[in-house]
C-alpha cells in the first residue's frame, strides 16, 4: 500500500471540500462551510495493480487576505488546483499558488481542475485562458463536484503522473 498526501489548494469557496466529498463519501451538499486550516481525509484508490492510501488535504481557500501555510505542504506527493471559472478572479489565485507551490515543494504531480463544469454557461473566464493551463504541464481537468462530472478522473490523472514519474 502506496501512502500519497495530496492537497487541494485553491480560492475560498472554488469547491475543494466539495470535490473531496464527493470523491471520499459520493455526496454532494448544497451548504457552504468554510474550511478553517485544513480538513484530512482518507480515500483508498487502487490504479493498475497498486493500491494507494490517499491523505486529502483540504486546505482552506487563499485570497488576498490569506495565504496558504508552506507547512501545510510538506511531504505532499502532488496536487490539486481547483478553479472556479464562474468567478475569474479564482483563475490568478490559482496561477500564483502554483508559482508558491513550485518554488517551496519543486516539481510535483499536479492536476488543475476547473470546477463547477455544470455551471458551465456562467463561466467568465475566457478559453483562452484556461487553454493556457495546459502549457504549464499538468493535466486540466473539467469537474462538477455537483454531478460527479471529472471527479475520479482528476485524481486518476494524478496518480498516472506519480506512476509515469516513478516508472
Amino acid at each position: 500500500m502506496i501512502q500519497q498526501k495530496i492537497c487541494l489548494l485553491g480560492s475560498f469557496s472554488v469547491g475543494k471540500t466539495s470535490l473531496i466529498r464527493r470523491y471520499v463519501d459520493s455526496l454532494f451538499s448544497e451548504k457552504y462551510l468554510t474550511t478553517v486550516g485544513v480538513k484530512i481525509d482518507k480515500k483508498y484508490q487502487k490504479v493498475d495493480d497498486k493500491e494507494y492510501t490517499l491523505m486529502l488535504w483540504d486546505i482552506a481557500g487563499e485570497d488576498d487576505f490569506t495565504s496558504i501555510r508552506t507547512a501545510y505542504l510538506r511531504g505532499m506527493a502532488g496536487y490539486i488546483i481547483v478553479i472556479d471559472p464562474t468567478r475569474p478572479h479564482s483563475y490568478e489565485t490559482a496561477l500564483s499558488i502554483h508559482d508558491m507551490v513550485k518554488s517551496n515543494a519543486g516539481a510535483l504531480p499536479a492536476v488543475f481542475a476547473l470546477n463547477k463544469a455544470d455551471l458551465k454557461q456562467s463561466w467568465q473566464l475566457d478559453p483562452p485562458r484556461y487553454q493556457h493551463l495546459h502549457q504549464l504541464g499538468h493535466p486540466v481537468v473539467e469537474t462538477s463536484a455537483k454531478q460527479g462530472q471529472g471527479v475520479d478522473n482528476m485524481f486518476l490523472q494524478l496518480l498516472q503522473q506519480r506512476e509515469n514519474s516513478h516508472g
